[in-house]
């Protein structure tokens, strides 16, 4: 029977060969890493703004974390102001 591969079969094989994950883990890892890269500005900003919300901080700290944030991303938005970020999450 043939071995049915997937796109990034490939990558997972790396994995299993660099590191002590199984083939399940490291196929977990690369789905979890592709779903990362393909998450839009406005879920990036929902999502941190819940984790740093529950996290403690205020808005103000959140809004100016996540600003910061931004153009560390591997396709970073154009630069957003506060209110925009705030509009993101709060609508």
């Amino acid at each position: 029977m043939l071995e049915r591969r997937t796109p990034h079969e490939d990558l997972v094989d790396h994995l299993v060969r660099s590191t002590p994950l199984g083939r399940g883990e490291a196929a977990r890892v690369v789905l979890d890493v592709l779903a990362y890269f393909d998450e839009t500005t406005e879920e990036f900003v929902r999502r941190r703004h819940r984790e740093l919300q529950s996290g403690g901080l205020t808005n103000a700290g959140i809004f100016q974390r996540i600003a910061e944030e931004l153009p560390h991303r591997a396709v970073a938005p154009p630069e957003l102001s506060q209110r925009q970020l705030r509009r993101i999450v709060y609508g």
